[in-house]
């Protein structure tokens, strides 16, 4: 019986929760080439303009910048932005593909981490946001830290 090992994120998509409703989410395997895992091991992964798409059956995360290793060699990728191929069940893929061809639903990359010594992707089903939403959401969340500094603060006395 092997155990789970989850480190923190290596790269977070920090945008995503303002901009969409994540409404499911998914593990994904991601295809890395040459030194690119020591890239993100080193924190050098930019997910901010980043989405996923299906094409002809797979699943590709796009945009997701990915620095060359400083120390490469020549197995290091040119294009930091190249579109990576994701690892999913062909179920998985058949499904994400029927909802995201609904009216306003998307592909959206959340975190990268690392389990049992490989590089996965957190994909989320995101509906977008209206501005209103955004607004609502930005509120809720000042009223919560307005509530937890009364609390703490109560707790000094």
């Amino acid at each position: 019986m092997s155990k789970k090992v989850e480190s923190k994120p290596l790269a977070q998509n920090k945008k995503a929760s303002h901009d969409y409703f994540i409404e499911d989410t998914y593990e994904a395997g991601i295809v890395l080439t040459g030194t690119e895992i020591k890239s993100l091991r080193n924190g050098r992964a930019n997910m901010s303009d980043a989405f996923a798409t299906i094409r002809n059956g797979e699943a590709f995360v796009n945009n997701m910048h990915i620095s060359p290793f400083e120390q490469g060699n020549r197995h290091n990728p040119t294009d930091p932005t190249r579109a990576r191929k994701l690892l999913l069940h062909k179920s998985q893929i058949m499904k994400l593909l029927g909802l995201t061809k609904q009216e306003g639903y998307t592909l959206v990359p959340l975190k990268i981490y690392t389990r049992n010594g490989y590089a996965k992707l957190l994909i989320g089903l995101g509906r977008g946001k209206k501005n209103y939403d955004k607004r609502e959401t930005s509120a809720k969340r000042d009223a919560e830290r307005q509530i937890q500094r009364a609390l703490r603060e109560k707790q000094k006395y």
